[in-house]
């Protein structure tokens, strides 16, 4: 179900851990799944649990609960924009109003080419520096204005 390069991944991961608690890499395995596979079917969660040795409704509560995964198809690009109040405050919701606008979609939605996922976000942790986004839950956009968010979606294409 995933290559020989993301299981490579998930066992430097397991080296982090005694051998008898493998469980303990379940995020960082679930991680490595979604970022191969862009999302996390039941089949890859049961996939991950049995590979660590761990039941599969225990990886699925993990799965359900944090926000970084994803349990359905997404665009390629998916763009969650903090929405909390130290965001807001520095306009937040006029950068919502512009992605929106200039995607044609709203949160929790796919463009229809399937280029583009916009999710609303939890802080970030870097409130100093917003408006800010996360692009693919790896890379983060701070300090964004309308003309930044137009440059960062063109690039994405």
């Amino acid at each position: 179900m995933l290559s020989a390069e993301s299981l490579a991944q998930i066992d430097r991961e397991l080296t982090k851990y005694p051998p008898e608690q493998k469980q303990s890499a379940v995020m960082a395995a679930l991680r490595i799944a979604q970022t191969e596979l862009g999302w996390l079917s039941r089949d890859t969660i049961e996939f991950v649990a049995h590979y660590l040795g761990m039941p599969a409704i225990a990886a699925y509560e993990v799965a359900t609960f944090y926000n970084m995964y994803e349990l359905a198809p997404v665009g390629r690009n998916k763009v969650t924009l903090c929405t909390n109040l130290p965001c807001q405050l520095q306009g937040a919701d006029k950068i919502a109003e512009h992605m929106q606008g200039k995607l044609g979609i709203g949160f929790g939605e796919t463009t229809a080419d399937g280029r583009y996922t916009l999710k609303e976000g939890e802080c970030m942790g870097a409130c100093g520096h917003g408006p800010l986004c996360l692009h693919n839950n790896h890379k983060m956009h701070d300090h964004l204005t309308p003309d930044s968010v137009d440059k960062l979606l063109d690039d994405m294409k």
